[in-house]
């Protein structure tokens, strides 16, 4: 089976330290790259990568099998991102959110209302973004995810500001995306207990 997503010889200095030399993975359609390791070992810096947004010392990062750096824009608009920083508009409310966002991205063909009343976040639609805790925050960035129709999932540490129900809508969410045939790539230092394929990068 082609890969999706793969990573080859991939080498990366910051500073001093080398996070990680010689790395490799293959992604393919409903499977979970887990890149695991503690705080400061290289996931965030590895999942930049793949989203070019470091440069590599070696290695080249593919997507259906040519290397990004030839496609960037193909590959930015086939994921979306959840990373420790939302990325909202904070004068913003929820759906002026989410109305900028869907200018970004194909959308998928789901009724918003019903994504924010599953998040728990229906209540919030007319509030502006810098008036809602963390951890709501962190679920109008769900609602962003589920509103994008692409196949690829970058998650960073997903699970930051949310309450144990929060963690596992998170994981809910994740394996219907798989279910799909869509991929996942996320960085935790939890555990992780979702049913669908998973690859691990520790790091």
């Amino acid at each position: 089976m082609t890969s999706k997503l793969s990573g080859k010889g991939l080498t990366l200095i910051r500073g001093e330290s080398c996070l990680f030399r010689g790395l490799g993975f293959a992604l393919n359609p409903g499977e979970l790259l887990l890149l695991e390791g503690q705080n400061g070992s290289g996931k965030t810096s590895l999942m930049r990568a793949i989203a070019g947004m470091l440069s590599l010392e070696t290695g080249e990062i593919y997507w259906n099998d040519m290397e990004v750096s030839r496609q960037r824009q193909e590959f930015h608009g086939a994921l979306v991102w959840l990373a420790h920083r939302t990325g909202l508009k904070g004068d913003l409310n929820l759906v002026e959110n989410l109305r900028f966002e869907a200018a970004l991205r194909p959308q998928a063909n789901v009724d918003l209302a019903a994504v924010c009343k599953r998040l728990g976040i229906a209540k919030l639609k007319r509030l502006p973004l810098r008036s809602l805790s963390a951890g709501q925050q962190r679920r109008v960035a769900l609602a962003r995810m589920l509103m994008a129709d692409v196949p690829l999932w970058l998650m960073d540490e997903p699970f930051t500001n949310l309450d144990r129900e929060g963690r596992k809508l998170v994981m809910e969410l994740t394996e219907e995306h798989l279910a799909k045939g869509g991929m996942c790539v996320l960085a935790a230092h939890q555990d992780v207990d979702i049913n669908a394929t998973i690859k691990r990068v520790a790091l």
